[in-house]
């Protein structure tokens, strides 16, 4: 009895930053809550509209047919899933969103629009590298220009520059085609991008809530399209994104994170998806390096990103999903500790770890291939020693 009265004599007046009192409950429950609904919507719509998308797109043939050195699938899988999530985030910012928004979801969701319309043409019958980056550019340009997507300030620890004057347009396009060519190159295993955009958006909501509702509510509704999408995207893989999804899920991260600096003191928006993606995109900068070093052009596809070599070192798709998920959650939590959440997620980052050292701990240990790292060989010297014959 003494210790069912102690579960229902809840303590309401703990204070607010005690871990898990009731008040901190309440005030969770009171920022995060306006992503429910969206996100609710969002995952749904992805579900019905995915399903649809398999059926229609077979019909019409619009499939990936394997052949390509890098492809890891052995079948015709249908594309599609690129709209299907788009129309899901579209159908849920719709229902949710506020009049009295400081973010222009009519600017949010006619960029995205177009860049999943355009590039459904690329995944159907192929346009010219240079000719996708300059159709990138101008979106970029126009999200700048036409619809108030701006980086204007950059506050990151010795960087402190209040107001970047002209270069405000390069930098923030700078920043919208990295999103979107990251998420691009990130999308070679089943389940990868899109998991890994999910996990930044729920990063951004995290660092969203009690701030800027408006964000709450997008971020909610884009990890809810790219969740309703996993279902049938996760290994073995049923539907692709293809590029229509790839550019306009970085496209729609960007954004996010570029309307989110408006209302922060410090430029925490930016460096939240930079934390949360940063694997991707350190992935991508050493690939776009390694392949001008061998002559090849900076755009030029191959089977050398870390989840190819995850892949070749013995990780299945689904593992090798899982440890990008749960690092890019870690690091994305790093990052969110500049928002004062630091208890909170510091349990996250255990159990990640823990899910990390557990599942695929034993299995890169008994992996027969082994991944490049450089220096190896020194430091396997420095931290095993030198091996000799006896």
């Amino acid at each position: 009895m003494l210790a069912l009265t102690s579960i229902i004599n809840v303590d309401t007046t703990a204070e607010p930053d005690q871990f898990f009192s009731w008040q901190f409950v309440k005030i969770v429950a009171s920022n995060v809550g306006p992503g429910v609904g969206p996100g609710l919507v969002a995952l749904v719509a992805g579900l019905v509209l995915t399903a649809i998308a398999i059926v229609v797109s077979r019909r019409v043939g619009f499939v990936a047919h394997p052949g390509r050195d890098r492809d890891i699938h052995t079948r015709a899988i249908p594309f599609g899933g690129g709209l299907a999530m788009f129309g899901a985030f579209a159908l849920a910012t719709l229902l949710y969103h506020r009049s009295d928004v400081t973010v222009s979801i009519p600017g949010l969701l006619i960029l995205s629009g177009v860049t999943a319309v355009v590039f459904t043409i690329d995944d159907r019958w192929g346009i010219n590298a240079f000719v996708k980056l300059a159709i990138q550019a101008v979106i970029a340009v126009a999200a700048v220009l036409l619809f108030g997507f701006q980086i204007q300030f950059v506050l990151l620890g010795p960087l402190q520059v209040h107001d970047l004057g002209l270069l405000v347009l390069p930098v923030t396009v700078f920043w919208i085609l990295g999103m979107q060519n990251t998420v691009n190159l990130l999308d070679g295993v089943d389940g990868l991008a899109a998991g890994v955009v999910a996990v930044t958006a729920i990063v951004l909501l995290v660092a969203a809530a009690g701030r800027q509702q408006e964000i709450v509510i997008l971020a909610a509704a884009l990890a809810g399209a790219c969740i309703g999408y996993l279902v049938f995207n996760f290994n073995p893989a049923r539907i692709f994104m293809g590029d229509s999804g790839a550019y306009w899920l970085g496209l729609a991260v960007a954004l996010l994170s570029v309307a989110g600096v408006a209302k922060v003191a410090i430029a925490a928006s930016v460096a939240v998806p930079l934390l949360a993606m940063g694997i991707p995109i350190a992935d991508t900068a050493l690939s776009i390096l390694r392949r001008r070093l061998n002559g090849q052009k900076a755009f030029h596809a191959d089977a050398k990103h870390i989840h190819h070599l995850l892949l070749q070192a013995g990780l299945t798709p689904r593992q090798t999903c899982i440890l990008f998920y749960c690092a890019s959650g870690i690091l994305g939590a790093a990052g969110l500790t500049v928002f004062g959440h630091r208890k909170i997620l510091a349990v996250v980052i255990v159990l990640m770890v823990v899910v990390l050292s557990t599942v695929l701990g034993e299995r890169l240990r008994s992996a027969p291939a082994r991944i490049p790292v450089p220096f190896g060989a020194f430091l396997h010297e420095l931290l095993v020693g030198r091996q000799t014959a006896h």
